[in-house]
């Protein structure tokens, strides 16, 4: 591991991890609300946000990816695993809803991530994918996971998801507390509503919801099928010049 990479285990349990992980939160719980059911698998690094969803009766699960960013971290109540990204070790269409943070701006192979968690996701599923802003400043400071990996415009992550057969459905921003500097609790929910509501498209970090598009592979016009037995003949071709000689010779004989 580089002397500049900062793991998300650490950075989660500093202070500035710990009141980036509740403003993300609070934009989380605005998606996909605390009460909301169904089997749900944090995927990257999750751990600090799925107690947002955790119930007795709903079980969440965590599923780090194995990279110098996301491998660290104790289990979660039995419930966590390290995975690679191209070979999910779980059934398809396991899971209701899954959150992926901090897992494809490090994944060396994003297509392959995307199209696993596809076969996993159920048909009406839900998608929460989180990622770092190339316009923000999280992505440029190497203090932070969010600044490791690969950054990503909002239409870059589209085509990314649509690549997957993903339809991404809402976007939002958020972090836009500074990624050094002081961070009192007050200041930084005023710099989130004011960053909201001034620079709507200069958060830290991208949040977008996607389903999965079905209908992705489908082509748009039906196939033409021809009966076994039906053979057409192939059409003659006139040229000018045969035309032309045809005619002369039916000339002379008149």
């Amino acid at each position: 591991m580089g002397a500049n990479m900062h793991t998300a285990a650490s950075f989660y349990a500093s202070r500035r991890g710990q009141m980036a992980a509740r403003l993300l939160g609070q934009r989380m719980a605005g998606f996909w609300p605390e009460g909301a059911r169904g089997h749900m698998l944090g995927l990257g690094y999750a751990l600090p946000f799925l107690p947002l969803w955790d119930r007795a009766g709903q079980p969440c699960f965590s599923a780090r990816l194995d990279t110098p960013v996301t491998r660290e971290g104790g289990p979660w109540q039995g419930r966590d695993c390290v995975v690679r990204g191209d070979s999910l070790p779980f059934d398809d269409l396991k899971f209701d809803r899954i959150l992926m943070i901090h897992a494809l701006e490090t994944s060396e192979d994003k297509n392959t991530l995307l199209r696993q968690v596809w076969k996993i996701l159920k048909d009406d599923g839900v998608l929460l994918l989180i990622v770092p802003n190339r316009a923000g400043l999280w992505a440029h400071a190497d203090n932070s996971p969010f600044g490791q990996g690969t950054p990503f415009s909002r239409r870059q992550i589209d085509r990314w998801l649509a690549n997957a057969c993903f339809r991404a459905e809402r976007h939002e921003d958020a972090l836009y507390i500074p990624p050094a500097g002081p961070c009192p609790a007050g200041p930084a929910t005023m710099a989130e509503w004011t960053g909201r509501t001034l620079f709507p498209r200069l958060g830290g970090v991208c949040m977008i919801e996607a389903v999965k598009d079905i209908y992705a592979g489908v082509p748009t016009r039906p196939a033409t099928i021809m009966p076994a037995g039906l053979r057409l003949r192939p059409a003659r071709l006139f040229s000018r010049s045969l035309t032309h000689r045809q005619r002369d010779g039916n000339a002379q004989d008149t």
